[in-house]
């Protein structure tokens, strides 16, 4: 405990980290706060029954990301979802799309032009998300005092507003705070609801039907453990030895050193995740927005309704897998790596440089990456 109090000071005690971290907390505070501000024109006090439909099943698991937006009917509501579709819609039409496929390969300004694009297709996606949501508002009888047509675009409009606030804050967290912005911004969401879920959890293993304290418990061991797992794969590297030849007198060349390439484990970070989930929230929420009817519709409900079911989270093991692999080739460009290796006159030892060390790193990494 002091060697963690101690590391907190010296934390605190480097000026640029320090404001670093001001920023971050100050912007996932101002978040924090978007997510309880009403949409204009809803009586706070009807959201009884959005709030009890955002308890369970999917739409709690949305809400949970929203960090309570959802049934909030906040400003946020939608919060960042639709910039995550953005981005996987963009990352997907890298593997169809040769202009796509050349701005990822062009290095940052590349990347400066994709994430423009991702912002404009945002637009494009919470526009068509919001008249979902808030016919959704409706159905479950929110009192509004304004007349409807006003209603309808100053909530239509407020909507767009708050993802797009929410999208900023998020890049702003990443250019001048700690972190990945849009990572942070649905993880302060999670945690927001961790309490209340904490909460329930205790009051149902107390109840006559529950399992008592001891199950309680145990389940916050479970809980620790998964942590502690997590944090080990996110940390995990797997060192690849390198060795750096020099020339000399008579072209000759000798080894002076040795080294590693770091790879980590868990290259592509939680995004498979989040891509995977985003992805899994859309059938269902099709069905309940256009109240869609017949088998096909009673199979998603069944399928993707059910969060504790085998086939969802067949589908969705399937999505984080093959998110997984695709995002780690985005993440990391092997050809790049072999070439500056060659360039430098690094090497792995037994293997030839140049295009057969990109392969080689490439075997290790679909290997971890499984």
């Amino acid at each position: 405990m002091n060697r963690f109090i101690q590391t907190l000071k010296n934390i605190w005690a480097i000026t640029e980290l320090r404001e670093k971290l001001l920023v971050t907390a100050g912007l996932l505070l101002v978040y924090r706060l978007g997510s309880n501000v009403v949409l204009p024109g809803i009586d706070p006090s009807s959201l009884g029954q959005l709030q009890n439909q955002a308890s369970e099943g999917l739409v709690g698991l949305i809400n949970a990301f929203s960090g309570g937006a959802f049934a909030n009917a906040s400003v946020l509501a939608l919060g960042i979802m639709p910039y995550i579709s953005a981005s996987i819609v963009i990352q997907l039409a890298g593997l169809a799309v040769p202009s796509i496929q050349k701005m990822q390969k062009e290095g940052e300004s590349g990347r400066r032009k994709l994430n423009q694009i991702t912002r404009y297709l945002t637009i494009l996606i919470v526009a068509a998300q919001a008249p979902g949501y808030i016919t959704n508002l409706l159905m479950q009888g929110v009192t509004v005092t304004l007349p409807m047509g006003t209603f309808w675009f100053a909530a239509w409009t407020v909507i767009i507003a708050g993802t797009i606030f929410a999208m900023w804050l998020g890049e702003r967290i990443t250019e001048k705070g700690i972190g990945n912005g849009i990572s942070l911004l649905i993880m302060i969401g999670i945690v927001a609801t961790l309490p209340q879920a904490f909460f329930q959890e205790l009051v149902t293993q107390l109840s006559p039907a529950g399992g008592g304290w001891i199950k309680f418990l145990l389940e916050i061991v479970a809980i620790y453990i998964v942590f502690l797992f997590a944090i080990a794969i996110t940390q995990a590297v797997r060192q690849i030895p390198l060795e750096y030849a020099k020339r000399v007198a008579g072209g000759s060349s000798k080894t002076i050193g040795r080294s590693y390439l770091p790879i980590r484990v868990n290259a592509s970070g939680v995004m498979p995740i989040i891509f995977a989930q985003a992805l899994m929230f859309i059938p269902l929420t099709v069905v309940q927005y256009t109240g869609l009817q017949g088998a096909g519709a009673t199979w998603m409900v069944d399928v993707f309704g059910n969060i504790q079911g085998f086939w969802y989270n067949f589908v969705f093991a399937v999505l984080i897998l093959v998110f997984t692999y695709f995002y780690t080739a985005i993440q990391i460009n092997t050809t790049q790596i072999a070439d500056d290796l060659k360039r430098n006159g690094g090497f792995i030892p037994g293997i030839k440089p140049g295009e057969a060390t990109g392969s080689y790193i490439d075997d290790v990494l679909a290997k971890i990456t499984l």
